[in-house]
């Protein structure tokens, strides 16, 4: 087990003889526990009436604070000595409260646990995809309800005030004299090796069967990618070892999207692991940290920089780099190029602050600065480096900044500078998220369309890409498992239209370019990915496959259900699985066109070994696709060829990660397209009392 993290120094208990709790002994402590907490309970003995059950208490980035829970041997009740004052949290990161928690059963008593913790998830920036961008980098905390009405009463809640937190309700109590005293893991899964690693630990809350957790956790959230995470709660004492059966008291599954696409960004999970036994619940909150949506807008001009060109003056440019942890610089945004002068004003620009600086104000922003050459060998002007917190102070005074050349500094004993730039304005403000339209209720609706055209071979055979083989899937197979899987969490009702193209229907022989999987007219939809799965197996057991190719037909079938729907509250994302040529081009670019104005997405995944030029095309990266002299409105075709990511080692497994990575990239960003065009704003997120989004039957 990986140690805790380090937690806040707490009294001994000479502390709770300052408070008046009599006079204790204590005994020598016992050794520390493999679990890697710092805090250890001690030993005592209680003259007579009083009896320390167990004292640990603080919260992490405050000035620690002693609990000591009290019992009457005479009587049996119980007291609780007051807690040191808790110091204001740290003020160096801005955390948007996520919280992990978990509510009782019969649901929220009037009596809860005693404090309240917090689950957080964070992601950095990753490297960029040539061609593209940085991605949409958000960081997302997990934490727990606000209990609306509760107060403190005794070491219960009730009555009015808020709190919010996590908390797990209705544990299993393994303490003979007292309640359990439970602490949550979290970890995380390797796509890759399928391992699991630990990831963080909350605090330990002692005597509570509900307890509500402090402690966040910061992830790394991609939409991209299915982030499984693991929920073990222990029941810690400090005489024992937490690997020990006995102190397991459940854990829970679940992946980080489903978590976002819960009902507000809530999920409930029951507690499972212990044969027998009824383990209680977990709940899990998602936030997205504030840094995450910030958009800083600024303008640069430059004074007497060197002159590098021959028969006329420099040509520059800014090339701005963000420091990495290894202290490495990674590109994130260039200036366009003034031409012919020493004194360039830029025009302003726009920069997501997560690709500036990673949501830290005070990590190093490098600026180059270059002249043009036409060859592409740039000559190096100079450099100068700053901050996001020192661009930030521009908002009020120019902030002047010298250009200086190493080389030339080195050479030249009266070298000043090559020339100067000056921030001339900086403003930062706040745009949506995808993470906001999902908490706001916006639903992802998954379709499917596969090919059925005799092209793929006969499903019966070993070398058809429609081949079932008992021990591995198709790769049609595995492109739908690996879109899916990760859309489905985005989907409340987890139902998915499933069609396909290219078949003779039975009994007539019908050729369909637009038939249910499942055989039904009236209602084509599957549940879940699973369901779609067995409708395709099924259908390629009573189709004859046949021909030609048409995208036309599904594609306007989804766009007509797609045009019902404007105001935000849906958006359709309709994955086309095929293996060779398109055989209606012309319908196929109409219908995409027409769909770009809609709250839709397109997917296309080429199997085999064909060439798919005409579907580059469809992907419009380069050159927007048109059809009659009229281009689409936005960009919402991804296409790939599913060979190019194909595990050498054959791990299919690592196959679908890559996959579902790359062609599910672009859904954020044209989900967000959509909305902005539209000029529609996220629904207000449901209040932490609305019920969350229970686990799947």
């Amino acid at each position: 087990m990986t140690p805790a993290p380090s937690r806040d120094h707490v009294s001994g208990p000479s502390t709770a003889l300052d408070r008046g709790f009599g006079t204790l002994t204590q005994a020598s402590p016992p050794p520390v526990p493999r679990c890697g907490l710092e805090r250890v309970c001690w030993s005592a003995e209680i003259p007579r009436q009083l009896r320390l059950l167990q004292w640990g208490g603080g919260r992490p980035r405050g000035q620690a604070g002693l609990r000591c829970h009290l019992e009457r041997s005479a009587c049996g009740r119980r007291g609780q000595a007051s807690r040191g004052a808790h110091a204001g949290r740290s003020a160096a990161r801005t955390w948007a409260s996520l919280a992990a928690t978990a509510p009782s059963r019969a649901g929220l008593t009037a009596r809860g646990g005693s404090h309240s913790t917090s689950h957080v998830l964070r992601r950095s920036l990753g490297a960029q995809r040539p061609g593209h961008q940085d991605r949409d980098h958000r960081v997302l905390s997990v934490s727990g309800p606000r209990r609306a009405g509760l107060r403190r009463r005794g070491h219960g809640w009730t009555g009015r005030g808020a709190r919010r937190g996590a908390w797990t309700g209705n544990l299993l109590d393994l303490d003979t004299f007292s309640k359990s005293d439970p602490m949550v893991v979290l970890y995380t899964q390797s796509r890759a090796s399928q391992e699991w690693r630990e990831f963080g630990r909350t605090e330990v809350i002692d005597n509570t069967l509900n307890p509500d957790f402090v402690r966040k956790f910061v992830l790394d959230y991609f939409f991209e990618e299915k982030q499984n995470l693991r929920f073990d709660v222990y029941n810690v004492d400090s005489r024992t070892n937490i690997s020990k059966p006995k102190d397991f008291l459940g854990q829970a599954f679940l992946a980080l999207g489903e978590v976002i696409g819960g009902q507000g960004s809530r999920v409930e999970r029951p507690l499972k692991g212990v044969p027998g036994k009824k383990c209680g619940t977990i709940l899990l909150t998602a936030e997205e940290l504030s840094n995450c949506r910030d958009i800083a807008t600024m303008q640069l001009c430059a004074n007497k920089l060197d002159k590098k060109d021959f028969f006329g003056k420099s040509d520059p440019f800014l090339v701005f780099y963000r420091s990495n942890e290894d202290g490495t610089f990674t590109i994130c945004h260039k200036t366009e190029v003034v031409k012919n002068t020493l004194n360039p004003v830029w025009q302003p620009f726009s920069i997501p602050v997560r690709a500036l600086c990673n949501g830290d104000y005070d990590r190093t922003v490098k600026i180059d600065v270059y002249d043009w050459d036409r060859d592409g060998s740039h000559d190096f002007i100079g450099e100068f480096t700053t901050s996001y917190r020192e661009l930030s102070k521009a908002q009020n005074q120019f902030t002047v900044y010298e250009v200086l050349n190493p080389r030339k500094k080195c050479k030249k004993k009266k070298y000043l500078n090559s020339g100067t730039v000056t921030l001339l304005s900086f403003s930062v403000d706040s745009e949506f998220t995808f993470v906001d339209y999902i908490k706001g209720g916006t639903q992802l609706n998954f379709t499917v369309a596969i090919d059925f055209t005799a092209s793929n071979g006969n499903p019966l055979q070993p070398t058809s890409l429609h081949y079932m083989s008992p021990y591995q899937l198709s790769a049609y197979a595995m492109a739908l498992k690996a879109v899916g899987e990760i859309i489905q969490d985005y989907d409340s009702d987890k139902l998915f239209p499933a069609y396909g193209f290219g078949a003779k229907l039975p009994p007539e022989g019908r050729i369909s370019h637009q038939f249910p999987l499942n055989n039904n007219d009236e209602d084509p939809n599957c549940a879940g990915i699973e369901g779609v799965l067995e409708s395709y197996f099924q259908s390629l057991r009573t189709v004859q496959l046949y021909g030609p190719t048409y995208f036309a037909p599904v594609i306007n079938q989804v766009a007509r259900t797609a045009a019902k729907i404007s105001d935000g509250s849906q958006y359709y994302v309709l994955l086309i699985i095929t293996d060779g040529v398109i055989s209606d081009m012309t319908q196929t670019k109409e219908a995409i066109v027409s769909a770009s104005s809609l709250p839709m997405s397109i997917i296309i995944v080429g199997v085999g070994p064909a060439m798919f030029e005409a579907m580059e095309e469809l992907d419009g990266d380069d050159v927007r696709v048109s059809s009659r002299g009229r281009f689409a409105e936005r960009d919402i075709v991804q296409f790939v060829p599913f060979r190019d990511y194909v595990d050498r080692s054959g791990n299919q497994v690592l196959s679908m990660a890559r996959l579902a990575k790359d062609v599910l990239a672009e859904i954020p960003e044209q989900l967000l397209s959509y909305m902005r065009t539209r000029d529609i704003q996220p629904r207000p997120s449901p209040t932490a009392n609305s019920s969350p989004t229970p686990a799947p039957q």
